[in-house]
Formats: structure tokens, C-alpha cells, sequence
């Protein structure tokens, strides 16, 4: 049995278990406990990841694979889904570049989050922490003008990302009224939302 390390929190381990719900391989992998953290290594990730951060899929043959990215292509593989990764070129290179936009999101969003509890308040520095938030805007603002053909069923890895980035803003952001201004984006986000894969990986605080 495969297994991760995770984290309930984390935006990233949720983009593999929705591919690990949509491919039919959940019950194919336990979950194992970490405390991966900016700051502080935990040393049961770093033991098979040098990053020491979540995800991180242990193989059964002790392989470590990391990065969402990866074990999400990874998992893809073992079933031949070409759902999450359409054959056809174009179609391709959307859900690859859907992928990147979700995943600048959420890179931007948690460098945010930590520069405000990772950081001691001395060392905080406002100006960065509003240029993180920038980027997000202009991701939404992105979203937002692609919304009208994001599909709900049969989603690509693109499509994943993007409602577990716009997951992550309820769940760490819900200060950012991002639906005000961009209507489409979250009509969209209400009915993805409800997809049985994304209701069975709620972020929760541990």
C-alpha cells in the first residue's frame, strides 16, 4: 500500500487526494501524520523528502515521490486516466497551464499567510506581503475570464487546481471577498465544489 504524508491543511496534499478519489485509489493509500512547517523540520517527511514538505508519496517499494505535480501525474499513470491529462495537445496544454495558474495562486496566497505566522513581527514586511496578494487579484482576474469554460465533470489537473487554490482562499483568506468581483469564477467554484472528490478533502485544522 502507497502511503502520504500530509497534512489537512494543505492545498497541495488536497490536489492528490481529489486525483487519488477521481482515479479510484483512495483506499489504496494510508495516510501517515506530519507537522510540515516553514520553519521547523519534521523529520518523518525529510527521512524520504530533502524538502521536508507535503506531499510526499512513499511507494511500496520505499521510492519517495514529491511535489503535487509529480505524484499527481504519478497516480494519473497507474490507471492510464487521461481524463486529468487529456491526450489531445491542446487540450494538454490547458490543463497544464490551468494547473500553474492554481498552483501561482496558491504559491503567492501561502507566502502571504506565513509572512504574517511564520514570521516574527519585527521582521514582517508589509509591502511584500501586499505583493504576494497582488498576484492572487490578477490570478482571480484570470480565473474569472476562463470561467464560462471550465468544466465541473470529468475535470482535467487543471481544474483541480483551481478549486483547491479557491478552496484554500475560503479556508486561510476569508477576509478576501473574492466572489464580489468575480462572479463567474465563483458560480462556477459553488458547483465544483460539490463534486464528491472535493467533499471528501475539505481542508480541516489537525
Amino acid at each position: 500500500m502507497m502511503q502520504l504524508l500530509y497534512a489537512p491543511t494543505s492545498p497541495f496534499v488536497r490536489k492528490v487526494m481529489v486525483c487519488a478519489h477521481l482515479t479510484d485509489q483512495i483506499e489504496q493509500i494510508q495516510l501517515l501524520d506530519s507537522a510540515a512547517n516553514p520553519i521547523k523540520r519534521d523529520a518523518r517527511i525529510a527521512t524520504h523528502n530533502p524538502l521536508a514538505k507535503v506531499p510526499t508519496l512513499i511507494l511500496d517499494n520505499g521510492q519517495a515521490l514529491y511535489d503535487s505535480r509529480v505524484i499527481c501525474k504519478y497516480l494519473a499513470s497507474l490507471t492510464g486516466d487521461t481524463r486529468l491529462y487529456p491526450v489531445d495537445s491542446s487540450k494538454q496544454w490547458q490543463a497544464l497551464m490551468r494547473q500553474e495558474l492554481g498552483n501561482g495562486l496558491l504559491d503567492a496566497a501561502l507566502l502571504a499567510r506565513y509572512e504574517l505566522t511564520a514570521r516574527p513581527i519585527e521582521k514582517q514586511w508589509p509591502a511584500w506581503r501586499e505583493a504576494q496578494l497582488t498576484k492572487v487579484a490578477a490570478c482571480l482576474k484570470d480565473i474569472e475570464a476562463q470561467a464560462p469554460t471550465l468544466p465541473v465533470d470529468a475535470p482535467t489537473i487543471g481544474e483541480v487546481t483551481l478549486g483547491c487554490a479557491l478552496g484554500y482562499l475560503d479556508f486561510r483568506f476569508p477576509e478576501i471577498d473574492w466572489r464580489a468581483d468575480h462572479p463567474q469564477a465563483a458560480s462556477w467554484n459553488e458547483a465544483f465544489q460539490k463534486l464528491p472528490a472535493m467533499l471528501a478533502t475539505v481542508p480541516r485544522e489537525s
